[in-house]
């Protein structure tokens, strides 16, 4: 079978497009013949390296498919073969086929097409768990979302619309802001070119922001901790600008504020119940027509270099996937 596959560190043009073994399902394990992968931030870092999790080489990006079951692993129950399912998989999606632990699967209702529910599961997942466990959002609540151009930046603004907040989405260029309207923001910022701090208590009529989605990090953090309202929660989700914030605590302190961490892949090992639940209810918000997820391109297996390098240049706007 076609697979993309890493087998140094480096950057997207390193990645080779390779005939390798066909997998097999081990306990517990299912085997899917994927019909889209999707590609997040995190896999730009992986090939070169510098994310969390170590991936051991040789491995393919993509942490997150839809397709068919193939084969069932022993001890799978609730699954049968030629179910269509979406699945996180860390890595090692963008292949024709692969592996993923059966605990990770959700169905897809008929409703959804592949290509949507393919990258569903790191975005939407990632939202939901911010919101509803982390943040504990409340409909009312201001939530201002930094990167909300980017696949998981226009979740969160679709997720917290739905749950009744009022969104204002926060961005580096006008046409990245005119899609995040498109999608339900109430109100917008340009960071590049206005005074975060300043233009958030503005919106906020000097209150200051109850939530802040932050998968930005860098210059753009202390600024929005600066803006919480009292009792606010800033979600530390990324780090896209590359660089870990530092922020003084007395900030904090003299806001009554928490800074929480929102790890989505590992919530789903500690949580799992929560995890597929919140994962139920997007699909179904996608099939009632309530999400709306919006596909930056669609590409080949062997464009899967390219699709990462656009990634990784911050030139997409929603979600990139792959197909075999």
């Amino acid at each position: 079978m076609k697979a993309v596959m890493c087998r140094a560190f480096g950057p997207p043009s390193s990645l080779t497009l390779e005939d390798v073994a066909e997998p097999v399902a081990g306990p517990g394990e299912v085997v899917i013949r994927v019909g889209a992968a999707g590609l997040n931030f995190y896999d730009t870092l992986a090939i070169e390296n510098r994310y969390q999790y170590k991936p051991a080489l040789p491995f393919s990006p993509g942490g997150e498919l839809a397709g068919e079951i193939e084969t069932l692993g022993a001890g799978v129950s609730g699954f049968a073969v030629g179910d269509r399912v979406i699945a996180y998989t860390k890595f090692n999606a963008c292949r024709e086929k692969a592996v993923a632990e059966a605990a990770s699967l959700v169905k897809i209702p008929d409703a959804v097409d592949t290509i949507e529910a393919a990258g569903l599961m790191v975005t939407y997942g990632t939202a939901m768990h911010a919101f509803i466990d982390r943040a504990e959002l409340s409909p009312g609540e201001t939530v201002a979302v930094l990167g909300a151009s980017g696949g998981v930046g226009l979740a969160a603004l679709e997720i917290a619309h739905l749950m009744g907040a009022r969104v204002i989405a926060c961005a580096s260029s006008a046409d990245k802001l005119a899609l995040c309207r498109e999608l339900g923001a109430d109100e917008t910022i340009d960071y590049e070119r206005e005074d975060l701090k300043e233009r958030l208590k503005a919106l906020t009529d000097g209150r200051g922001v109850d939530v802040v989605f932050d998968v930005v990090g860098g210059r753009f953090t202390e600024p929005s901790v600066r803006a919480l309202a009292w009792r606010g929660r800033l979600l530390v989700v990324g780090f896209a600008a590359g660089e870990i914030p530092r922020i003084p605590l007395n900030l904090l302190l003299l806001k009554g504020a928490d800074l929480r961490g929102v790890f989505w892949g590992e919530s789903i090992r500690h949580e799992p119940e929560a995890h597929a639940e919140n994962m139920r209810l997007v699909l179904e918000w996608v099939a009632e027509g309530k999400l709306r997820p919006h596909t930056h391109h669609v590409y080949s297996l062997a464009e899967t270099a390219a699709a990462l390098q656009e990634i990784a240049s911050r030139r997409v706007k929603g979600k990139v996937v792959v197909v075999p």
